[in-house]
């Protein structure tokens, strides 16, 4: 697990410093505990104003054990969103929504006189029948209030209500998530949240929503639970740049060569299945999958922006056979390379010495390749006498080229009979 502090630091960073936590799922799961326990151990104590810090105390959700519904309409804990402080440098602001939970069978405390009871909701002026409240609560508070979602779901340990009658209104809050696209995971709550029963039901959970699922008591909540929370939920983030660093030697290639379009291709594909950072994280980059690649490596995954990184590392002998490609000769290992390096750069030296010939022949139709001191002949000085006077004659000869372009024309006749 990340440090809690960077934890922090990285939802404060995803999140605008806006916390705001949708708490949804199945009735009788345990919603308004964790909610009571998350703010007594997170929210409160972080909380600097005495006022703020009592109101929010009272304005705590109740809970009770039993099949009884204790949310019977939806609630913003605390009805203003608290500034908190972690840290020196942290600053919050943080508010949990206690949904109406989706019906399961068992449950008791929906109806009045056999008939569904009719609860309010923040969104309308009338009261509204206790199903439409989780229905239309649920979309209005992780659209248009929350920045994350917590499903929370149980295992059936504590109560009088068995696992199998959560499963549908479980299925149904997970699927309503995933479509209106928030980051959120489940939490399983459970009295036994280290048994090896909780991590198989958790296991099962995460296989079938592929959705993170963390087993906790909530009523029990720790600080390393919260952290722990905080970690996957940023997990659940969209990637917003995934960058890919290739051997210098790739960038240099053209657009169009085999390799780099071949590594391009490769990368499209495999970002089709890459929604999440969590997607990278248990995708193990078997999705990019690539002939002439040897490894793809996971290099960093930034929480706080979600960017993440990926090093392509090339087969050795596709290193080769582009060097073979682009020199137009073999090279199949070092030996090969460092010899041509040589015999090239023996041509490079003897081309530059003529390159500025080439090119005034190019434009202007005529081009000298100067001499180079090194070709410079000396011949002896010569004293010389001039009436009273002396002197030094000094005689130099050096080899120059001249080219001229010519347009050179021919045309071929051949006789080869009569007309017919």
């Amino acid at each position: 697990m990340f440090e809690g502090y960077d934890v922090y630091n990285d939802i404060k960073a995803r999140t605008n410093g806006e916390i705001y936590i949708g708490v949804v799922g199945p009735v009788r799961t345990g919603k308004s505990t964790f909610i009571k326990r998350f703010m007594d151990l997170f929210v409160i104590p972080n909380i600097d104003d005495v006022h703020v810090k009592e109101r929010a105390r009272d304005e705590l959700p109740q809970s009770a054990a039993g099949k009884t519904i204790m949310t019977t309409e939806p609630k913003f804990i605390p009805q203003e969103a608290a500034r908190i402080a972690i840290g020196d440098d942290i600053e919050l602001k943080i508010r949990l929504i206690d949904c109406v939970g989706y019906m399961v069978d068992g449950a008791a405390g929906h109806l009045e006189n056999e008939v569904e009871r009719m609860v309010k909701t923040p969104w309308f002026d009338h009261e509204i029948p206790f199903t439409d409240a989780a229905e239309i609560g649920t979309k209005k508070v992780i659209n248009d209030h929350s920045t994350i979602g917590l499903v929370v779901t149980t295992d059936g340990s504590f109560g009088e209500i068995p696992r199998d009658h959560y499963i549908k209104a479980e299925e149904k809050t997970v699927n309503e998530l995933k479509k209106i696209g928030k980051p959120f995971v489940l939490i399983l709550n459970t009295i036994k949240p280290y048994s090896d029963s909780t991590f198989e039901i958790a296991s099962e959970l995460e296989k079938k929503y592929g959705v993170t699922t963390i087993p906790c008591n909530c009523e029990q909540l720790r600080k390393e639970d919260v952290e722990k929370i905080f970690e996957n939920v940023l997990f659940e983030f969209p990637v917003s740049a995934l960058n890919f660093n290739v051997p210098k030697w790739i960038e240099v290639l053209d657009h169009d060569h085999w390799l780099k379009e071949s590594l391009i291709n490769s990368a499209r594909n495999g970002m089709k299945n890459i929604n999440t950072i969590r997607d990278i994280k248990i995708a193990s980059l078997d999705t990019f999958s690539n002939e002439f690649v040897d490894k793809f490596n996971l290099d960093k995954i930034s929480l706080s922006d979600g960017c993440a990184s990926v090093d392509i590392k090339i087969k050795d002998e596709h290193y080769y056979t582009v060097l073979s490609d682009l020199i137009g000769a073999e090279v199949e290992g070092e030996y090969q390379f460092i010899s041509l390096i040589k015999k090239l750069g023996k041509v490079k030296k003897k081309y530059e010495q003529v390159e500025k010939a080439l090119d005034d022949v190019a434009l202007h139709g005529y081009g000298i390749v100067a001499p180079h001191m090194e070709e410079l002949m000396l011949e002896e000085p010569e004293i010389v006498k001039q009436g009273n006077r002396f002197g030094v004659k000094l005689k130099a000869s050096a080899p120059t080229i001249h080219m001229i372009k010519c347009d050179i024309e021919t045309e071929v006749s051949p006789i080869v009979g009569t007309e017919k």
